[in-house]
């Protein structure tokens, strides 16, 4: 292609090609230039051929001179992308942080007779160099500068977002974790401040945490601290990893908001509530500025880069501990539930058919946990599993009902219980239990794991563990302020340390028969277990409700009308949603009420862990049938959640 060609083309004189490819195009209007430059860039026109050491001739060559291009990933991305659309190739240069490299870095660009460049300086030193460009009539645009005319993304405004994101959930002791000498940090930090300032929450030196303070974990605990701001992702993984290690966790201890770079994109787990930097985004405008101060186009002036914000997710924000409905805390069984369908339940000397087999979760401490985790409490499991692709599942569906397994522990010399339920058409069941690693579960594990206690409003017992280790359990929860809830599974006679220790207790009736023989009727045997002081006692029927006895109140509630197809986990299901409603102030007989109504929904459904019940389902369902059980706290719970 000849400059006659790309003249004809653009229907300009010779003259005038020469002289915007020349850069000599001062007088020549906007339209045209632009024209003439497409029809140059498309058709790949060289001036005077070979003749490249005309040093004013465009190249469509930009220069990318960058102070550190370690976490610049996206950022290149950006900026080759801009200037493929435009037409123009790249040359990148990595300073490395070292004045004398990108002195000849930039002596190279000169060399290569590039357009211009995107700079971003090493030091405030390195402005003394821009005479090399500027005599070339060099066009260059400053990245993270020193300068009023340097390009910035707006760390301030993320560092704003961030922290407000921490104010909406009510956080008032929050803190700013940063890295010392970075601009990233202290951009961040002024938003931080601004936030607050807007907001009419004092600021204090003490926000201010940096990842080289090896205190900085400390400061955070003694000065009660409850989110934290974080301007790097790779601070807020050290951060994560340290807290774990102490046993305080996110974002049930501390709340934690943090910007995400390219670096750490591919990064799943863990989940840390995060803004990505639009580093690709800016690489593409900062070159499109460039581009447009080459080709003598109207540019925008505006220096600080944004574009909308909105989190990944919210998974490491809950509100200030101080602030929630208590958590509840369940130690148990966990088991693998084998459940067999059958005509008649298995008598000595006769053979059972199988109609049908399913496998699922179980154990009182997994039931009893999802039960409330479906409901929106918050709940952590106590309890050991065997190091088998068991125990693998159940940790996977625990985890995926919302149930914290930071207290299960893999117990290599044992498999995992197991559960075999048989349960004819009547719904009545009978159950085998291998115990497995459900009793490698000793006191001495349980104090080990008496972190998790903290913040926990009730306790949930049952005894398919050594019933050592369920006295250690009860020792704990009341050192922590929380009430015991008792279910005296597969026992015998209840020792009176346990019974001592227990604020509510709930056996079913044949359970409490077999603890209170002498008392042939439930009032009498729920009035024995009261005389042992056992301030609350609930005596579980089946499909003929409950009993409760306490010092003002001795009564039957009637079970709600469901028909019962699998009656295996009704019991779970009632304590689960009783401690659920009870640790969210609704008053003891409107727990029971509500409780009978999710034993229901369990009931008739097959098998346990499948069929408890949601929180709206069941919510739904009470405000069609008894609306006024809900009213009494309606207005706590919505108060208590975001």
């Amino acid at each position: 292609m000849t400059i006659k060609e790309i003249a004809n083309l653009a229907g300009v004189s010779i003259s005038t090609v020469s002289k915007i490819v020349n850069n000599k195009d001062q007088n020549i209007n906007p339209e045209t230039r632009s024209r003439v430059l497409k029809i140059v860039k498309d058709y790949n026109y060289t001036p005077y051929g070979n003749a490249k050491s005309i040093s004013t001739a465009k190249s469509f060559l930009i220069g990318v001179l960058l102070r550190n291009g370690s976490e610049s990933n996206l950022l290149l991305t950006g900026i080759l992308c801009a200037a493929q659309e435009y037409g123009y190739s790249i040359l990148l240069y990595n300073s490395e942080c070292s004045a004398e490299l990108e002195l000849k870095h930039i002596t190279s660009l000169c060399k290569n007779n590039v357009d211009g460049v995107i700079w971003e300086p090493v030091s405030e030193q390195s402005a003394q160099h821009e005479l090399y460009f500027s005599e070339q009539n060099i066009s260059v645009c400053y990245v993270n500068g020193f300068s009023e005319d340097s390009f910035y993304i707006d760390f301030a405004r993320m560092g704003y977002v961030l922290t407000q994101k921490l104010l909406d959930y009510r956080h008032i002791r929050i803190a700013c974790l940063l890295k010392e000498k970075s601009l990233r940090s202290s951009m961040v930090l002024d938003g931080f401040k601004k936030c607050l300032y807007e907001n009419q929450i004092p600021y204090s030196d003490t926000m201010e945490l940096y990842i080289s303070d090896t205190e900085y974990f400390s400061k955070i605990i003694n000065h009660g601290i409850s989110g934290i701001v974080s301007s790097h992702f790779a601070s807020s993984l050290m951060l994560y990893e340290q807290m774990e290690r102490l046993h305080y966790y996110i974002p049930s201890d501390l709340s934690l908001v943090s910007l995400r770079n390219d670096i750490r994109e591919g990064i799943s787990f863990p989940h840390i509530s995060s803004l990505k930097i639009p580093y690709m985004e800016f690489g593409h405008y900062i070159c499109e500025e460039l581009i447009k101060k080459c080709e003598k186009k109207e540019s925008r002036s505006d220096y600080l880069f944004a574009v909308p914000l909105s989190f990944d997710q919210e998974d490491s924000l809950e509100p200030p501990p101080f602030m929630r409905v208590k958590k509840l805390v369940v130690v148990g069984s966990i088991n693998l539930d084998v459940t067999f369908n059958v005509d008649w339940l298995p008598q000595a000397g006769k053979t059972t058919t199988i109609l049908n087999s399913t496998t699922t979760a179980g154990g009182k401490g997994a039931n009893q946990s999802v039960g409330a985790a479906k409901l929106h409490r918050e709940v952590s499991l106590i309890g050991e599993v065997g190091n088998d692709a068991d125990a693998t599942f159940l940790l996977e569906t625990l985890e995926r009902e919302n149930v914290s397994t930071q207290g299960i522990h893999r117990y290599l010399g044992s498999q995992t219980g197991k559960a075999y339920i048989y349960i004819e058409s009547s719904g009545e069941s009978t159950i085998t239990i291998l115990s497995g690693a459900n009793g490698k579960l000793s006191a001495e594990k349980i104090r080990r794991r008496q972190h998790l206690f903290k913040n926990a409003g009730f306790c949930l017992l049952a005894t398919e563990i050594p019933i050592d280790t369920v006295i250690e359990a009860a020792k704990i929860a009341r050192e922590y302020g929380a009430k015991n809830i008792l279910k005296p599974a597969a026992l015998k006679a209840i020792p009176k340390q346990l019974l001592a220790l227990t604020d509510i207790f709930i056996p079913n009736r044949k359970e409490a028969a077999t603890l209170c023989p002498s008392c042939d009727s439930i009032e009498e045997q729920a009035a024995y277990f009261f005389e042992k002081g056992i301030e609350v006692v609930i005596i579980t029927l089946g499909d003929e409700g409950c009993y409760l006895k306490t010092a003002d109140t001795a009564k039957f509630f009637p079970a709600s009308d469901f028909v019962s197809i699998d009656a295996t986990g009704g019991a779970d299901a009632f304590i689960s949603a009783f401690a659920s409603y009870l640790s969210e102030g609704f008053s003891l007989e409107h727990s029971i009420r509500i409780a009978t109504y999710a034993a229901g929904f369990c009931v008739s459904r097959q098998g346990v862990v499948p069929a408890l019940v949601d929180r709206n389902t069941l919510e739904t369902h009470i405000g069609k049938v008894e609306p006024a059980l809900l009213e009494q706290n309606q207005a706590f719970f919505h108060s208590s959640s975001l």
